[in-house]
């Protein structure tokens, strides 16, 4: 299995088999091995401040969260390329999250969202990324970084 043929693999289980992902509404923009973009609109039911129309901080964690775990797998991907689908598959359903640090810099206003997470450092075992949530307007509205078990 080549590199691009699991980069999409793994955007595919990452939008569409993630009960919690799909129930967000994320989807996979681009990625990469050192770059991940994730989208996904505002809707009622993901506002927590009903009174200004904010979103939720726990779904800012998460689009972080998702953000940041894609592309820390992305990253391990070329130490499972002679693996099966099916061997490569299990070995990228052990990747989890062990901590995550989310700073909140602004009210989570917008219509439109896009975290974009970046590898920090890729280990055999654990990833460091870096992540932030921008609204369509390219206001930052939160950063994260988050430590992976990836091996």
């Amino acid at each position: 299995m080549n590199i691009d043929n699991l980069l999409r693999l793994l955007a595919d289980t990452y939008e569409k088999k993630l009960p919690f992902n799909r129930v967000l509404g994320l989807k996979i923009g681009s990625l990469e091995e050192t770059r991940a973009t994730v989208h996904f609109d505002m809707r009622p039911d993901l506002v927590g401040n009903f009174v200004h129309g904010i979103l939720h901080g726990g779904v800012i964690s998460s689009a972080l969260d998702a953000a940041g775990g894609i592309v820390a797998t992305a990253g391990a991907l070329r130490r499972i390329l002679d693996l099966t689908p099916e061997e490569a598959m299990a070995r990228i359903a052990r990747v989890g999250t062990i901590d995550l640090r989310v700073d909140y810099l602004r009210p989570g206003q917008g219509e439109r969202f896009t975290a974009t997470a970046v590898p920090m450092r890729t280990g055999r075992k654990v990833a460091v990324v870096r992540s932030e949530l921008k609204n369509e307007s390219d206001v930052l509205i939160a950063v994260g970084t988050g430590t992976y078990i990836v091996g």
